[in-house]
């Protein structure tokens, strides 16, 4: 990961709010593609894209207020059915990222500290 160079990144890696939407694609993606292969889908390319909304730059803290998971599948004789079926199940049953994010769990914070002992 990385930051944006602003923040003294290289921008050479995604953000960790980069990874974060990242990590809702990937999850519900898994889930409806291996959903559709059960349902004998011919899914030739699919891709899934990740939109949030955010307070402005210079507001903090910066949450989401809203996301949109957009779900393209491009095929042979796709049913809209298969595929509305194969979202719902992923975002109300399988993908633990996106039912992490709606049962709002409690998050706390910690820190350690190891001490080393430079050589004299």
């Amino acid at each position: 990961m990385d930051s944006h160079e602003d923040h003294g990144g290289t921008g050479r890696g995604p953000t960790p709010v980069e990874a974060f939407l990242s990590a809702i694609g990937a999850c519900s993606a898994i889930d409806v593609l291996s959903i559709l292969q059960k349902k004998h889908q011919k899914v030739i390319s699919y891709r899934v894209e990740v939109d949030g909304t955010r307070p402005p730059e210079g507001e903090f803290p910066r949450p989401f207020h809203s996301i949109v998971v957009r779900h393209i599948v491009t095929g042979e004789n796709i049913d809209p059915a298969a595929v509305a079926r194969a979202v719902e199940l992923s975002d109300k049953k399988y993908c633990s990222v996106v039912s992490t994010l709606r049962s709002t769990p409690t998050v706390t914070t910690e820190f350690k500290i190891e001490s080393v002992a430079l050589p004299a």
